[in-house]
């Protein structure tokens, strides 16, 4: 452990001691486990590895100036869990199982929660597959549901400063009915490619326009969108976009700083009128976007190289929270050390 360096960890994957499974079998959840090892043993006909059925999310645990270690909002990502694995015929395990695994596999791994103000935090990944063996197309049987944990540094290297993002066309994140609000693994596979493709021409990421007909902004890469615009925090609104717990916890501290919120269909056309845009969810809390680029056009929406001021206060305030240096007037922080 003193080998690691915290300040310039990656947001990659590092080997931790622990995980934490739980198996679903003749329709009821088992015991918690505890396995040390990084590997799991599939059928080859498992209903994940054939029509995708997984799902996932993502979380982090913070260490206070205190030392004591916190969850932010885990209730809300076990709930969005329950919601994404039964959009997709999966049994999920209920809320206080999915609470008690990953404060399992945090304590287990409490070494591996770095330092408070190393500027790298413990990512939290519970995971749900089928791994039932079916040949048609049905639901599987068997579950799967385990947590691990891993210590990561910013999802940019740049940290808490703006990037510039692409506008893409060419391909769809979601369709509008399709699983885009849902956290499973298809959605991510079908953004790899416009990924890809933005990074290798000099971008962060790719901003998504709606399927049908690329008017409205949908998400940008692995995360929801924002724009600021006279004091009010302006944020889409559809079917195909993820309830963001960042987005709606950023929602709820605009409001609390007397900013106006609208989560609504946000039109491409805006961008011309916003003075900060960024983007927020778990790896990156906000990124601040500097430009945006619209190869359509050849456009360039410019909003300068530093973070703006209210990208500033509500990303300085969350993480306050999430440290344990400010009130939580939200009650969204749980400690780990509540339940031994």
């Amino acid at each position: 452990m003193e080998n690691i360096d915290w300040k310039n960890l990656p947001f990659g994957y590092m080997k931790t001691d622990y995980n934490i499974r739980c198996y679903y079998r003749n329709g009821k959840w088992g015991e918690l486990e505890v396995s040390s090892s990084e590997y799991i043993m599939l059928h080859m006909a498992a209903t994940t590895l054939h029509y995708g059925q997984e799902v996932f999310e993502g979380m982090k645990a913070y260490r206070g100036k205190d030392g004591r270690i916190r969850l932010f909002r885990c209730r809300d990502n076990a709930q969005r869990f329950i919601d994404s694995a039964s959009y997709i015929q999966m049994a999920a395990p209920p809320v206080d199982l999915f609470v008690e695994a990953v404060k399992k596999a945090v304590r287990l791994n409490e070494h591996f929660v770095p330092p408070y103000e190393s500027g790298a935090t413990l990512y939290v990944r519970p995971l749900l597959i089928g791994s039932g063996a079916e040949v048609g197309v049905r639901p599987s049987r068997e579950y799967l549901f385990t947590v691990f944990v891993t210590p990561v540094g910013p999802y940019f290297k740049t940290g808490f400063k703006p990037v510039d993002v692409m506008i893409t066309r060419e391909s769809d994140r979601a369709a509008p009915l399709g699983t885009g609000h849902i956290k499973c693994g298809g959605n991510y596979a079908a953004s790899l490619t416009a990924t890809i493709e933005a990074q290798r021409l000099g971008y962060a990421t790719s901003l998504y326009l709606d399927a049908r007909e690329k008017k409205y902004i949908d998400e940008c890469g692995p995360a929801n969108f924002f724009g600021i615009r006279n004091n009010t925090y302006i944020t889409p609104a559809s079917h195909s976009i993820l309830p963001s717990i960042t987005n709606r916890s950023l929602i709820a501290l605009a409001k609390d700083m007397g900013l106006k919120v609208e989560q609504r269909p946000v039109e491409l056309s805006e961008l011309e009128t916003f003075e900060e845009t960024g983007e927020c969810g778990t790896a990156a809390v906000i990124t601040p976007v500097g430009k945006i680029f619209d190869p359509q056009t050849n456009r360039i929406y410019d909003y300068g190289s530093e973070a703006g001021p209210v990208s500033v206060r509500l990303y300085n305030q969350l993480r306050a929270i999430q440290y344990g240096d400010a009130p939580d007037p939200h009650h969204w922080v749980e400690f780990i050390d509540d339940c031994e």
